[in-house]
């Protein structure tokens, strides 16, 4: 996510997983040799479809369907993370169109065991903090890793997990410390995992390989969204393939650590519309090797 969702969001046994994780195709992308093989499963963050879903969330969401998108991870914008249509009646639309909810952007703050309880009831998988916003203090960041304790507790008591979704800034040096380094150093990994939007690691000069190895199964979702060639601001994300991140390298090297769901977004839009550029990045997840 980019920072204009202020306006709408404000927050203040591997094995046995790992054939489960096959069985759903979620990671089948290919072996740690890098063995050139294809995401057979990947999502959309529905925020890249903003202006839209509100509109006529099922027609959208159809269509998506068609594009190839086998999953979704939602947000809680003004209708809620289901659409208007209850947990129970989003899952049954998804079924339908043949697509299933992974997890969705939630604001952590506000009636969270409630929502961990319908997700769980529904079969997601994650419940994400999506942003922070910079924090004055180290401590600051310290703190909110407690609070993803205790919400990745509540998820875990449902049978779901939490995760937090990063940006730059906590990629960005305070005090000569990372804040994500110690927001992940902080949080029990049996519980709280990490959403690693690749393009703010990149946007923050830091290396996604390196971050990806050092913390090697706690960055488990992944923002597929590219960045401009030559980009000198925050947000600059174009169609996927038309930047200058290298997917089949960092993806190939983000499944050999652990990476299982692959989510593709998109921030901006030139020359194009909003459906229009989920199309052009959903032929382009089917046409990447990894």
């Amino acid at each position: 996510m980019s920072y204009n969702r202020r306006d709408f969001i404000k927050l203040g046994v591997q094995s046995a997983a790992a054939v489960a994780l096959l069985q759903m195709g979620c990671n089948s992308a290919g072996s740690a040799t890098g063995s050139g093989k294809h995401i057979e499963q990947f999502g959309l963050q529905l925020y890249t479809l903003r202006d839209d879903m509100p509109k006529d969330p099922k027609a959208v969401l159809k269509q998506v369907a068609g594009f190839g998108y086998k999953q979704i991870e939602s947000y809680e914008g003004g209708q809620g993370m289901f659409w208007g249509m209850g947990h129970k009646g989003f899952k049954q639309y998804m079924d339908e169109l043949g697509m299933t909810i992974v997890s969705s952007h939630c604001d952590m703050n506000r009636d969270f065991e409630r929502k961990a309880a319908e997700a769980a009831e529904i079969g997601m998988k994650y419940l994400v903090c999506p942003y922070l916003g910079k924090q004055k203090s180290l401590d600051d960041y310290k703190r909110y890793a407690d609070t993803f304790n205790q919400k990745g507790e509540i998820c875990r008591k449902n049978g779901i997990r939490f995760a937090y979704h990063n940006h730059d800034y906590s990629f960005e040096k305070m005090d000569g410390q990372y804040p994500q380094k110690i927001m992940m150093d902080m949080t029990n990994k049996e519980t709280v995992d990490y959403e690693m939007d690749i393009y703010w690691v990149v946007a923050a000069g830091e290396d996604v390989q390196s971050w990806l190895g050092n913390y090697k199964n706690r960055f488990r979702l992944s923002h597929i969204k590219d960045r401009a060639k030559n980009a000198t601001g925050g947000d600059a994300s174009v169609n996927l393939g038309t930047g200058s991140i290298d997917f089949s390298k960092v993806l190939r090297s983000a499944i050999d650590n652990g990476m299982q769901y692959f989510i593709v977004e998109q921030e901006k839009y030139e020359g194009t519309t909003p459906l229009e550029a989920v199309k052009a990045n959903a032929a382009y997840m089917k046409g990447l090797k990894v």
